[in-house]
């Protein structure tokens, strides 16, 4: 009685929200804050994506006179915060950056204008990155942007202190059986604070100075950057069909196998413990940096970062090949979405389809920041990067060289939040209190129940 109870909570609660913000966004009158019919508003939270964009808008305005562009920035927490805000009080921008991970509920929400006459082919984008924005209505509701996909970055001198070369971690595999040479790498590169290694007689679990994997967490319902390049390279997928899945796996015994495995690395002192990951604070990347731990699971979007780190050594290693045969990658796609009440409808349309464009997306590649949406915009990514000295491809090949990697994008459907927030206690209750993975087909159920189940 109480999962029911607590389910149809959750799902008056959303419809209510729903209603009232339907009702608030009907009545707005295309009420975008600082806005007029000369200008394109356009929000985005990447800082260090500001200036390709900065460079679009100019060609933008040099195409279009009298059309300007005005871009506002601000943090990924405070972003969300913001747009939702806005969207019940009205003042929403023309044209905002989106993300997959949002894309449901807002499409759910009705706050979205569909960009079907924008005339955009799905095969001029990288593969699955068009199909992706599409409502279960039909209508396109985003503009392909960029991608990023997952890789493992490692500390070059502590592999070369264990005896790892290059070539090695650029061929580790794994199983939730042993772990595979994987977890033998991880537990090598592991050292307690006697200089024992993890793979030696005498290591001290609870005493570890360098931790073979840095946390990203518990992954909460997605583990993008921890648990899913294990779970799909297992052949699990988060719900019954790729795109607007009735039905979510978490009650999987492939799934709660893996789980239980990669979070047993924390049990056996090899991957960071979950108090040591604060978003923000101290995430994977702060861990590698201080030398708190030898190797991360993170995003492309993070290349920068992590070469850009002062004293700091680092390469790039593709995701382990799992059970399957195959590696795996969450490939992660943003779109540019148009507000149902954008102010200037017709300029925020013509932005997007800018943006969308071979001319926007070169330009961003050439800043070497992100990976854009269309192949010539990537090509240029990727030669940015090289001029800095830096190889991509453990991020590129999954995505250009499908042969022995696959990708898989985050689950869409619809309650995403309500996902969310019952998956984040769930999988951090597995991660920080040992909770048996069992208790996730419990959680599994009450999230189909939400969906309709």
């Amino acid at each position: 009685m109480r999962v029911r109870m607590r389910t149809v909570a959750t799902r008056l609660g959303a419809l209510g929200a729903a209603l009232a913000l339907s009702l608030v966004t009907g009545c707005a009158k295309g009420g975008t804050a600082g806005s007029d019919g000369n200008t394109v508003t356009y929000w985005l939270w990447d800082a260090n994506q500001l200036p390709a964009y900065q460079a679009c808008a100019k060609g933008f305005e040099q195409q279009n006179p009298g059309v300007k562009v005005k871009i506002t920035q601000m943090g990924w927490s405070d972003y969300w915060t913001k747009l939702t805000a806005s969207f019940i009080a009205g003042t929403e921008p023309d044209v905002f950056t989106d993300h997959i991970q949002k894309f449901g509920q807002f499409a759910d929400l009705k706050v979205l204008e569909p960009l079907d006459d924008l005339g955009l082919d799905d095969s001029a984008y990288q593969a699955g990155l068009g199909a992706n924005w599409r409502g279960q209505d039909g209508h396109r509701y985003g503009a392909p942007k960029d991608w990023d996909t997952v890789a493992l970055f490692y500390n070059q001198k502590m592999a070369e202190e264990a005896g790892l070369t290059a070539d090695e971690l650029d061929s580790l595999s794994w199983n939730p059986e042993d772990g595979g040479t994987f977890e033998k790498a991880i537990a090598h590169l592991t050292v307690d604070r006697n200089g024992t290694r993890g793979d030696e007689k005498g290591f001290d679990r609870n005493n570890v100075e360098v931790y073979g994997l840095a946390t990203g967490g518990a992954g909460d319902a997605d583990g993008q950057t921890t648990w899913s390049p294990f779970t799909a390279s297992a052949g699990w997928h988060y719900t019954d069909k790729a795109r607007w899945g009735t039905e979510y796996q978490y009650g999987s015994g492939t799934f709660q196998s893996v789980i239980d495995w990669y979070f047993g690395l924390a049990e056996k002192g090899y991957l960071a413990p979950f108090t040591d990951y604060t978003d923000g604070a101290n995430p994977a990347n702060a861990q590698v940096a201080s030398g708190r731990a030898a190797t991360s699971f993170d995003g492309a979007w993070m290349i920068s970062t992590y070469y850009g780190t002062k004293g700091l050594d680092v390469g790039t290693a593709p995701t382990p090949v799992g059970p399957t045969g195959k590696r795996a990658t969450m490939m992660n796609g943003l779109a540019d979405s148009v507000t149902k009440n954008a102010r200037n409808k017709e300029g925020a349309k013509k932005w997007v389809r800018y943006l969308a464009s071979d001319e926007c997306q070169r330009i961003v590649g050439g800043y070497g920041i992100v990976f854009p949406a269309t192949p010539d915009g990537t090509r240029a990514a990727v030669a940015a990067y090289e001029k800095k000295g830096i190889d991509v491809s453990a991020f590129t090949e999954p995505v250009t060289d499908k042969t022995d990697s696959a990708t898989f994008s985050f689950p869409v459907t619809d309650y995403a939040a309500d996902v969310y927030s019952l998956m984040r206690p769930a999988m951090q209750d597995v991660y920080a209190n040992d909770a048996p993975v069992s208790g996730l087909t419990r959680t599994n159920d009450q999230i189909n129940l939400i969906l309709g189940q």
